[in-house]
């Protein structure tokens, strides 16, 4: 049996007392707010699908402007949050590092300028821009070549040391090792698109003629491509890095033109590649090979990029829910703080931020959700929401947020194509979350009364059939919701709410859905 929180039925009673002139006079019995009692009614209702019979569901909604809880069943219980964790790794990046934060990506010397000839080596150090394309490594060689430098004779040095030289999350599964949504993290990386989905190459193929053509974006040699694929009817191919190399393999058939997102194993080396081709471009010769290495503390500075800031950063990382974004994020925040670009670091600014807003974080492992050590409650998430809404940043981080039904890549995000036409349409706003076996989805919601609502709905371990369109149908009664009375459209609504896929947007990336 769920267990709904008595506070549902204490704030749905409304006290009224008869006086009398003696003292044996009855008081009028208390009877619960319609509102609030068809609300309890509906929403265990839909949480009484089949599906989750044998899974776990945590949900609380509360009063976004005076904390009332207005329902819960196992808001305390301890759930896989999925990318709700990103949630808490952008408010605590908002807090702690600004909407003005910038990364900066600059090209150092640490030798002598005679005539075009630069002595001793080029250095090329990154603090974690997420957004650096091929293009930007091109401008930066330009500068370089606009300085008036043609020959460098010693080595192009990457210097990738404001992060730590761990790459991939200590809990991140293996078999995700090559998937651009868990591409390694490096302080000196590159983005193949507008999506900045850092430090992978989109590598596409299509038919031509009888033989398959194959290319890279941006284009690079940095990969090695072995292409087995063949000419067929119908497409049928697998694009695979082998694990641990720089070698894709293609195999398969292809008769239409067909991409797929594909992290490489060293992000700081593809990068390096990068720039040094476009050094080549620029007529820019270094001598010496590539190699890694930390800047001399004297270096001088012959170009430099910012990347937006993260006000604007923060469009792309929430509404696509982008996990590269969220780890780099958090070795900043720990660089900043501790001076430490590590994970630890990181995550002790994100759980103490939480904690100092009132939210009990019991296990926070990355700042993706990736891992499925992470562990959050519907209650310390739905506590989070409601806390940083006095922040001075919040509108910035609240317009971050995914918008139901809205088909604006940019805007609705990974919620575009769900609620539409319905009253949650333009008006959830909410982060999403998608692993094998769990969904959640946690924000914010204006009911029909006006009256701005947080929730928080957790769902896990279902063994089949997506439950999205569940947290889609309680999304849709918030958005119903009046305190006044009942409302006769929920259970209309309940049946033809249209049943989301099994995975947000982020992870179908070839699909641009």
């Amino acid at each position: 049996m769920r267990r709904t929180s008595a506070s549902l039925v204490a704030g749905a009673l409304v006290a009224a007392l008869a006086w009398a002139s003696g003292p044996s006079s009855p008081a009028i019995a208390l009877e619960p707010a319609p509102g609030l009692a068809d609300l309890a009614q509906d929403l265990n209702q839909i949480l009484g699908d089949s599906r989750l019979t044998i899974a776990r569901a945590g949900v609380v909604v509360k009063s976004a402007a005076n904390g009332e809880e207005l329902y819960a069943t196992d808001a305390g219980k301890l759930m896989l949050p999925a990318s709700n964790t990103k949630l808490f790794t952008a408010s605590a990046a908002a807090e702690t590092l600004g909407l003005d934060y910038r990364f900066a990506t600059s090209v150092l010397h640490g030798g002598r300028k005679v005539g075009s000839v630069l002595t001793g080596d080029l250095v090329l150090r990154g603090t974690g821009d997420p957004t650096m394309l091929a293009e930007d490594y091109d401008a930066l060689a330009a500068k370089v070549a606009g300085a008036g430098v043609k020959v460098v004779t010693g080595k192009l040095v990457a210097d990738d040391t404001w992060f730590d030289a761990v790459r991939l999350g200590q809990d991140w599964a293996w078999d995700d090792e090559t998937a651009y949504y868990a591409a390694p993290i490096s302080a000196l990386t590159a983005s193949p698109d507008r999506d900045y989905d850092a430090g992978s190459v989109i590598v596409s193929v299509a038919a031509d003629g009888d033989k398959v053509k194959v290319s890279t974006t941006p284009e690079t040699d940095y990969l090695k491509i072995v292409n087995r694929a063949t000419v067929g009817t119908s497409n049928n191919v697998l694009i695979e890095r082998q694990h641990g190399t720089r070698t894709v393999v293609i195999s398969g058939t292809v008769a239409s033109p067909y991409s797929e997102w594909v992290a490489v194993d060293d992000p700081t080396a593809y990068a390096a590649s990068l720039f040094r081709k476009a050094l080549v471009k620029h007529g820019v010769k270094v001598l010496g090979p590539t190699a890694a290495g930390a800047a001399p503390k004297d270096a001088k500075e012959l170009a430099s990029r910012e990347s937006m800031p993260l006000s604007e950063l923060l469009v792309p990382f929430m509404k696509l829910s982008n996990n590269i974004h969220a780890e780099i994020l958090v070795k900043a925040m720990g660089r900043k703080v501790a001076g430490q670009g590590t994970w630890a670091a990181g995550l002790k600014v994100s759980t103490d931020f939480a904690k100092a807003n009132g939210v009990q974080v019991l296990n926070m492992r990355d700042g993706s959700g990736l891992s499925r050590r992470d562990g959050f409650t519907p209650a310390s998430i739905a506590q989070l929401l409601t806390a940083v809404r006095a922040k001075p940043w919040f509108q910035t981080w609240y317009d971050s947020l995914p918008i139901a039904g809205n088909p604006d890549r940019f805007v609705g995000g990974t919620l575009r194509s769900r609620m539409r036409d319905t009253p949650a349409a333009n008006n959830v706003r909410a982060k999403t979350g998608s692993l094998t076996g769990v969904t959640a989805l946690s924000g914010y919601v204006t009911s029909a009364d006006g009256e701005p609502l947080v929730f928080s709905i957790m769902l896990n371990q279902y063994l089949s059939g997506s439950p999205k369109d569940i947290e889609d149908k309680i999304a849709i009664r918030l958005a119903q919701f009046t305190r006044a009375a009942a409302v006769d459209a929920a259970t209309q609504l309940r049946a033809t709410t249209e049943q989301a896929g099994d995975l947000e947007c982020s992870w179908l990336k070839p699909a641009q859905c």
